[in-house]
């Protein structure tokens, strides 16, 4: 249970720091913009984009802990891993994205930046999850 709860945090902590993250890689991609477009854009977006992107990190945190991943150093290479994994995948969201159909955000699955941007936040995301599960001593 501890592992949601961190999990949920550290995406929330992701989140927060993405005007850095999109900064640093020079693109407007953002995972944590995956996901609440579709539910609502606007005003409240961000509240939709928080909401999905914590139960995402939540997920992922619980399963982490639930396989024995413990510190820092496994925290980011699992969700290195996840990210790298899952990426192609984005080609089939994009299809259907309202960032995408705006014109707010590039083609992704191709841009280096959109990937850069997606591995600096999971990184981020990775070394907090580890942190917080990570062993006594």
């Amino acid at each position: 249970m501890k592992g949601a709860v961190v999990g949920a945090l550290a995406a929330a902590a992701w989140q927060a720091c993405d005007p850095l993250f999109k900064k640093v890689s020079g693109s407007p991609y953002s995972d944590a913009e995956l996901i609440g477009p579709f539910i609502t854009t606007g005003r409240y977006e961000w509240a939709a984009n928080l909401a999905t992107h914590s139960g995402a990190g939540a997920a992922f945190g619980y399963a982490f802990e639930r396989l024995g991943g413990r510190g820092v150093k496994a925290g980011v290479v699992a969700a290195l891993a996840e990210n790298t994994l899952l990426w192609p995948s984005v080609g089939v969201v994009e299809r259907f994205h309202p960032k995408r159909r705006s014109g707010a955000w590039p083609r992704l699955v191709t841009s280096p930046r959109a990937f850069a941007s997606a591995t600096i936040g999971h990184a981020f995301f990775g070394a907090l999850l580890g942190f917080g599960l990570r062993d006594p001593g």
